[in-house]
């Protein structure tokens, strides 16, 4: 079993936790490229969405009117279908009274031997035969309005079995208490099949007209006639003997029905014709006023891309002519501002220029005064000689001072040019550290170049990535305090990185976006030990730019800060990650981080009283044990937190970092409230 996984996991708790999008899990990329052959052809569908306005109000609309026409297309179907049935039933039971009626008025008869024939007397007495003369007699009456069916008194519940002879047909079925046996219907009615259960339990058990919705069910003989709705009305009564029978009229709901779909065709085919009208129209307003908002938003990247004199056409007095009369006003300011803008730049551009450019000359007869000057101050008085260096030392600050404005004046009008060439950055990591030694050493730091043991090629310009690592070197060592200076070499995928870590003051929250600014201190009242123009920086990420690449910063209060200089390997290709993260593993919150896994990975097996004891001495020796106090690292970094060279010499470089942002975009993590009263102060970058 792998470490870190649950015994007994199932497959559902895998799916859960993520396991099967991650590379390494099992079917992580077969979900993977589902999805993305699933989204791929809704993709063209999503951006159409989002960006048209114009159809999310239409369809909204669609949507909101086609709501509308269903409900109220429910209540009117409602409605009109209460309305036939109450009407149904109010005909029915009038029509089915009188039925009823008549039908215990004939049994109610005496029968007279008066008439043509004898046989009337024998006819009146048989009650078979009075009863399919009466079904017969009351159905005749119907003209295919309603049907009639006699069944013989029972329990409704459909038991045992009676055979009838009829008129008008006779069925199996029914239970016959006494005189009158099986069932009769009219039509080729199945008698015991179209009336409900329910309603026969209830004419049986109780006195009075009962009635339920049901279905007609014809017989064999009716050919392929299907069931119809009907309205069944019930109620007992008594044949000519006296003895009980149940009587139903069964009222077909056809014509109700066909009523009701015309209603529904009728509704369905308004609805729709109302939901494309209503969209039709939404579309033609939305449309009045999407096209002004297109329109200017058009005109409006194009004044982005330095066409400013697009304007938009006004037509009309209205709100929308209002605000293209502003827009348009906006635009003409914008121009002129940015027209005035672009003279004063051009004017300190040119300025810096010609200043720097006229200073060299004054500048180079001042420096041979001053070259002569320093050369003789051995024969000058203490104060004079001290003089005579403070010159000379002022002069070298002026002329990189003068160096640097070219440079800048040079990027600001355009005409920096970039010499690019395959080179090795190693040999210019090692050239820079070389340079820096010296300050180093009167420093107390120490520089220590890791990631060094294999080439990392890059196309750049050797001159502006040594100017750039030169000037990164240089900071680190001035504000490191003394502690150790990493410089870290990595390369990934299609970029190189080169990484300054230092563990002094750090960067306060803030101003690691404000570091690349020209001529920004963070602390003015720190004084300068190197010399420095104010402009490094500056022209650093200058030339980041130049090169397609990314100059970021990051730092912690009292935690250091590092900076990271990513170049794409081939020139001209965009970069989409670095290979060294820009947070360093050794900073707070990755330390805390660090910690909270190893304790949490331990348990309490290894996090125990005997995980203090370091490895064959006792507890409280002061060596690390194998529980989980080994993790925790020290609370500020120093020299001996640092790993050795050897320690990393093959390691494999770190992947590219997908989080990273392109520009001299930086992170700063807050000092800690402990560490608020100890703040140090944060020297000019």
């Amino acid at each position: 079993m792998k470490p870190g996984r649950p015994r007994g996991g199932s497959r559902w708790g895998a799916l859960r936790g993520g396991r099967l999008l991650q590379d390494g899990a099992p079917g992580g990329p077969v979900l993977r490229l589902f999805v993305r052959l699933v989204r791929r052809p809704l993709l063209p569908a999503v951006r159409l969405w989002r960006r048209n306005i114009q159809l999310r109000v239409v369809a909204a609309t669609m949507l909101m009117s086609l709501a509308v026409v269903l409900a109220l297309g429910f209540v009117v179907i409602a409605q009109v279908s209460k309305g036939l049935l109450d009407a149904k039933e109010e005909a029915a039971q009038s029509q089915a009274a009188g039925g009823f009626a008549v039908a215990q008025e004939k049994a109610n008869t005496p029968a007279t031997v008066d008439g043509p024939d004898a046989t009337d007397n024998k006819v009146g007495r048989d009650a078979s035969t009075w009863m399919n003369s009466l079904v017969k007699q009351l159905a005749s009456g119907g003209q295919t309005a309603f049907e009639v069916v006699a069944l013989g008194a029972g329990t409704g519940s459909g038991s045992g079995t009676g055979a009838g002879t009829t008129g008008t047909g006779t069925q199996p079925g029914g239970a016959g208490a006494s005189g009158v046996k099986g069932a009769r219907a009219s039509g080729n009615v199945d008698p015991t099949a179209s009336i409900p259960p329910q309603l026969r339990k209830a004419v049986n058990h109780a006195t009075g007209t009962f009635k339920t919705f049901s279905q007609i069910k014809y017989t064999d003989g009716a050919g392929d006639k299907s069931p119809e709705p009907a309205l069944v009305v019930g109620k007992r009564l008594t044949d000519i003997n006296g003895d009980p029978y149940d009587l139903y009229y069964l009222f077909p709901l056809t014509q109700e029905e066909e009523s009701l779909n015309l209603v529904k065709s009728t509704i369905a085919t308004a609805g729709l014709f109302v939901v494309v009208l209503l969209s039709a129209i939404a579309w033609l307003v939305v449309r009045q006023i999407v096209t002004p908002v297109r329109m200017a938003a058009g005109i409006a990247e194009r004044l982005s891309a330095g066409r400013l004199q697009e304007r938009m056409k006004v037509t009309g007095e209205d709100d929308i002519a209002r605000l293209g009369e502003a827009f348009n006003k906006m635009a003409q300011n914008l121009q002129v501002k940015i027209q005035q803008l672009e003279d004063l730049s051009r004017m300190q551009r040119r300025f810096v220029s010609d200043v720097s450019h006229e200073l060299r000359t004054p500048l180079t007869t001042v420096r041979m005064a001053a070259d002569v000057i320093h050369d003789a101050r051995v024969d000058f008085d203490p104060v004079t000689a001290r003089s005579a260096e403070l010159l000379a030392g002022q002069l070298d600050r002026f002329e990189s001072l003068l160096a640097d404005l070219l440079e800048i004046s040079r990027f600001d009008a355009g005409a920096a040019a970039l010499e690019a060439e395959p080179i090795d950055l190693r040999d210019v990591v090692h050239r820079v550290v070389e340079g820096a030694e010296p300050l180093a050493e009167h420093k107390g730091t120490r520089i220590r170049v890791l990631g060094d043991t294999q080439p990392v090629i890059a196309e750049a310009d050797a001159r502006r990535v040594e100017r750039v690592l030169r000037n990164l070197v240089v900071n680190a060592v001035e504000h490191g305090e003394g502690r150790d200076v990493v410089v870290r070499l990595a390369s990934a995928g299609g970029a190189v990185a080169i990484a300054v870590r230092d563990y002094g003051v750090g960067l306060k929250p803030g101003e690691a976006t404000r570091v690349f600014n020209r001529f920004w201190r963070a602390d003015p009242a720190r004084a300068r030990t190197t010399g420095g123009t104010g402009l490094g920086l500056s022209i650093a990420v200058e030339d980041a730019r130049l090169h397609g690449g990314w100059l970021q910063a990051w730092g912690e209060p009292g935690g250091g800060s590092q900076f990271r200089l990513t170049l794409p390997r081939t020139a001209d290709e965009p970069l989409r990650g670095s290979p060294i993260p820009l947070e360093p593993e050794d900073s707070r919150a990755n330390r805390a981080r660090a910690a909270a896994d190893a304790a949490a990975a331990s348990g309490p097996a290894a996090g125990g009283p005997q995980a203090g004891a370091g490895a064959g001495g006792p507890a409280g020796s002061g060596q690390q044990g194998s529980g989980g106090n080994r993790a925790q690292a020290p609370a500020r970094p120093d020299i001996a937190a640092i790993p050795p060279r050897s320690a990393v010499a093959g390691a494999v470089p770190v992947p590219a970092d997908p989080t990273a942002l392109p520009g001299n975009g930086a992170r700063v993590v807050a000092r800690p409230a402990d560490q608020a009263a100890q703040e140090d102060g944060a020297g000019g970058r």
